[in-house]
């Protein structure tokens, strides 16, 4: 069973950059499928993004494409959210989440098995 912790998040004004990080541990990290979540105040969590196992493969909602992209390191066992032109709309806690049976990436939170604790990202305006 992988474990998860999400670091990196903060205070940014619009227009800047944060890249998160999640490293796991406790499983093989190459098995999984990884995915990037997000939860505003009083909002449903929502898919930001997500790698395949070997990273050759991105997806992302549409309102990040162009400005965030996931990459990971399998020898680090890490995957990272790299976030440019920030925008208040992105204020969220982020969510790193894993998964291992499926052979797509996933865009429903419900098929992912693992998560992380989440970490605040705030930008202000």
């Amino acid at each position: 069973q992988v474990q998860l912790v999400e670091s990196g998040g903060g205070l940014v004004q619009a227009g800047g950059s944060l890249i998160l990080s999640c490293a796991a541990s406790g499983g093989t990290f190459s098995r999984y499928v990884m995915g990037w979540f997000r939860q505003a105040p009083v909002k449903d969590r929502e898919f930001v993004g997500g790698i395949s196992r070997t990273g050759g493969s991105t997806i992302y909602r549409d309102s990040v494409k162009g400005r965030f992209t996931i990459s990971r390191d399998n020898a680090k066992n890490t995957v990272y959210l790299q976030m440019n032109s920030l925008k208040p709309e992105d204020t969220a806690v982020y969510y790193c989440s894993a998964e291992e049976n499926n052979n797509y990436i996933p865009r429903i939170r419900y098929e992912y098995d693992y998560w992380g604790q989440g970490t605040q990202v705030t930008v202000s305006s």
